[in-house]
């Protein structure tokens, strides 16, 4: 991960980051900054890999379909003051890329919380846009629905990886392509020197 670059893009997007050598030290910055807030989750094994319920839990009030399955869930995590996400690819070039199913972690990225944090490993790290977006087609979305255990093509045939499908079972639903914060909304990415996710 080369921070200083994915910091001179980004921030000239607008974006505000952080980095972090492991991701203790992303979750105990996290504990030190969110207190007293509702805070939302998207679905990312980022943040259950952190144990951020847990860690943030104890002083703030928690929004997780993970823990509580439901709509009703998911929409209170949009409502939430803090939404926390991970990003199927990142280019160093100052873009974030994400594929949805259900289009809740997108639009609650895009709308609502006065803050929108997204949790980064370097593995999702790709040098552009082109790139990035194959690897949240290739990877990130091929071992999502592979650990759903839906049956579609690429978990069939996971050699062949995403071959943008039409299966009812399909979770690659909506691409979203983040260059800028949204009008609004503060967004801070925490870059993790670790591989975390898909």
């Amino acid at each position: 991960m080369n921070y200083q670059i994915l910091k001179k893009n980004f921030e000239a997007h607008r974006f505000h980051t952080v980095y972090f050598k492991t991701k203790e030290e992303a979750a105990g910055y996290l504990k030190d900054t969110l207190t007293g807030e509702a805070i939302g989750f998207g679905g990312s094994m980022t943040a259950k890999e952190m144990k951020l319920d847990e860690v943030l839990g104890e002083k703030n009030e928690i929004f997780w379909h993970w823990l509580t399955p439901g709509d009703e869930t998911r929409k209170k995590a949009a409502a939430a003051s803090v939404y926390i996400l991970s990003a199927n690819g990142v280019a160093e070039t100052g873009e974030l890329v994400n594929i949805d199913g259900t289009g809740n972690r997108l639009s609650a990225s895009l709308y609502g919380p006065k803050k929108v944090i997204y949790l980064i490993g370097n593995n999702k790290i790709a040098p552009d846009l082109t790139e990035a977006v194959k690897r949240a087609r290739q990877v990130a979305c091929t071992k999502n629905a592979a650990r759903f255990g839906i049956k579609t093509p690429c978990v069939a045939n996971p050699d062949n990886g995403c071959v943008d499908c039409n299966s009812p079972a399909r979770i690659c639903n909506a691409l979203l392509i983040l260059e800028r914060p949204c009008n609004g909304m503060e967004v801070e990415l925490l870059f993790i020197d670790e591989e975390l996710g898909f």
